[in-house]
């Protein structure tokens, strides 16, 4: 499925553009994810999303290259839960533009999911990624605006040290509550018609006992 998503952020195009071409300072800005190593262009980490009372845990790796005359980096990710069967895939090209109020991020993901989360469809994947991507800019604002962002930000990119040791396991980004609002919407007809149905019934069975 594709999905496509924008927001901006409070930095000209050449400032937000080198602190893209950074990966690991804005890797650990989206929810959920910890970047493991970084060698060159390739790189791997894990991600961890709950759905409710249950968590899901994937590991995987993935390239990015990148057009600076066009400030566009594409990246192509794949992975597997590390307790299941669900698998992930996809490539996510992000393009920087002038904007009024600084930078226009544009993001355009091709994902393919099995297991678990692919049932949500669509639609539900679409706003559960909004409000990921919304979480993710305002991470990628506070690192901008803090001057002390680099050093802060470093102690929790869980990339591999000269110790060898990783980072501790990420903290689960909800896709349970981002979807939910979705899943009432999606529920609210039907539920509508199982109700009016049983009103229907009622009715019908007091006027027979008459």
């Amino acid at each position: 499925m594709q999905l496509d998503h924008s927001f901006t952020v409070p930095a000209d195009p050449d400032d937000a553009w080198k602190l893209f071409l950074d990966l690991g300072r804005v890797a650990p800005c989206m929810p959920g994810a910890v970047l493991d190593t970084l060698d060159g262009d390739s790189f791997t980490g894990r991600v961890k999303v709950k759905v409710g009372a249950v968590q899901m845990s994937y590991r995987g790796e993935g390239t990015v290259s990148r057009d600076g005359s066009a400030r566009s980096m594409h990246l192509d990710v794949s992975g597997s839960e590390t307790r299941g069967a669900g698998t992930a895939s996809a490539t996510v090209t992000a393009t920087l533009t002038a904007d009024p109020v600084g930078t226009r991020v544009r993001v355009r993901t091709d994902l393919d999911i099995t297991g678990r989360p692919a049932q949500f469809g669509r639609g539900i994947m679409t706003e559960v990624g909004d409000r990921i991507v919304q979480q993710f800019a305002t991470r990628l604002e506070e690192l901008l605006r803090d001057s002390g962002g680099s050093a802060s930000v470093a102690a929790t990119t869980g990339v591999v040290g000269s110790s060898g040791r990783l980072s501790p396991e990420p903290e689960a980004v909800d896709l349970g509550a981002a979807a939910l609002p979705v899943l009432l919407r999606k529920a609210a007809v039907p539920t509508a018609a199982v109700l009016v149905a049983v009103v229907v019934i009622q009715r019908l069975r007091r006027r027979s006992r008459r």
